[in-house]
């Protein structure tokens, strides 16, 4: 019989109690607390593309750090950020070059980054799982993947104690929709079982990692980076297939704040391998530190399915204000806007203007919007 996660997890850990509970978690306890969202906490920051996934059923990695020259240009980058006149930077180590196997770590590059913006002030937060794993954990279908991401996770604390912001695992539904449903990335799977087992394991993972992380620094701020998600469909009576989408953008947070699924939702997880032993888990408590609920938007992000079948970008029909306030009633979480772009240059200046009158918009209507992240990643260089 095939091991599941919480298995593994539960052979390793016992059942519940877990280090860094006693600050909130799956043992049960609750692990609410917010900043003090005063306007001289807010974070304008930026951050630079780490994308590194698997493509051509694992035989090619894309390493966005790697294409876009960062590896070599590394200090100019970080002057640069600086010059902007910005303190916040949303980092990526590289999980497949610093994280050599369980427990074993190469630090060179990582200490060399971290070392540099400790001396320049940059405050980084730490993305510790950008879209792709290490050759020798495989993909997101591996049940193994959460309890040794909790070992990742407690040792990249350690080594760094200084840190305080952690985004552990980054846009878990699209993770998990690209490698396992729409079969772009990393396991390359499109099905429904696959699709929510990457879910599971992304989610358990983000949620041990927490813990981990959290023993070493109780004050730890978690920054939930999740794509804002919405697709409308252009007919009259939406679909039974367009309707649960949309339910299912949210299971990631859902799973990771401990907020009970509808029926809908439910029966479609329980029908693809969710137990309910694992549901039960994951709806023990909320995850430990303080947590701020992270939405991502870009104009690809709400789609329009047309009448011929055919899909294509929506962009603010309902807009990040909206498609965020969803989010926000749903999970009453401090909010930042934790990444946005465009790709057309010309237009970028008028797209982060737009997006900053969503973020003033939400402050106004009194939603703790704690930050806002230009993020774009930079060019390759020659």
């Amino acid at each position: 019989m095939a091991q599941d996660f919480l298995s593994i997890v539960k052979r390793a850990l016992g059942d519940g109690g877990y280090a860094g509970d006693q600050h909130g978690g799956a043992g049960g306890t609750d692990g609410k607390g917010l900043p003090t969202g005063k306007p001289s906490n807010f974070m304008f920051a930026t951050g630079i593309e780490c994308s590194n996934p698997t493509i051509d059923h694992g035989r090619t990695r894309r390493d966005q750090l790697l294409e876009c020259g960062h590896y070599q240009r590394w200090r100019e980058d970080l002057r640069l950020t600086v010059d902007l006149g910005l303190k916040v930077l949303r980092y990526g180590l590289p999980i497949h070059v610093t994280w050599l196997g369980p427990q074993k770590y190469d630090w060179e590059f990582a200490d060399l980054v971290l070392a540099e913006m400790q001396r320049l002030g940059i405050v980084p937060i730490l993305d510790l799982c950008h879209f792709g794993v290490p050759d020798w954990i495989g993909n997101f279908q591996n049940p193994e993947f959460p309890l040794l991401f909790r070992g990742y996770c407690d040792a990249v604390a350690e080594r760094y104690p200084w840190v305080r912001f952690y985004t552990p695992v980054n846009e878990i539904y699209v993770t998990a929709r690209l490698s396992a449903k729409d079969g772009i990335w990393n396991e390359q799977a499109k099905d429904d079982r696959s699709y929510l087992t990457a879910i599971k394991h992304c989610a358990a993972a983000s949620i041990l990692g927490n813990q981990a992380i959290a023993e070493r620094r109780p004050d730890c701020i978690i920054i939930q980076s999740e794509s804002a998600e919405y697709t409308h469909e252009a007919h009259a009576t939406v679909s039974d297939e367009i309707r649960l989408k949309n339910k299912q953008r949210f299971i990631p947070l859902d799973l990771l704040y401990a907020y009970p699924f509808d029926a809908e939702v439910d029966h479609w997880a329980a029908d693809n391998g969710l137990t309910r032993e694992q549901y039960d888990w994951f709806m023990a408590g909320e995850p430990p530190g303080y947590q701020i609920m992270g939405n991502d938007y870009y104009g690809r992000n709400e789609m329009i399915l047309k009448p011929d079948g055919g899909m294509c970008p929506a962009e603010d029909v309902l807009g990040w204000y909206n498609i965020t306030r969803a989010y926000y009633d749903r999970y009453r979480k401090p909010v930042m806007h934790t990444e946005t772009n465009v790709a057309d240059n010309d237009a970028a200046p008028t797209w982060l203007w737009k997006q900053w009158m969503n973020v003033l918009k939400m402050r106004r209507d009194n939603v703790p919007v704690l930050g806002f992240t230009w993020y774009r990643s930079l060019r390759s260089r020659s």
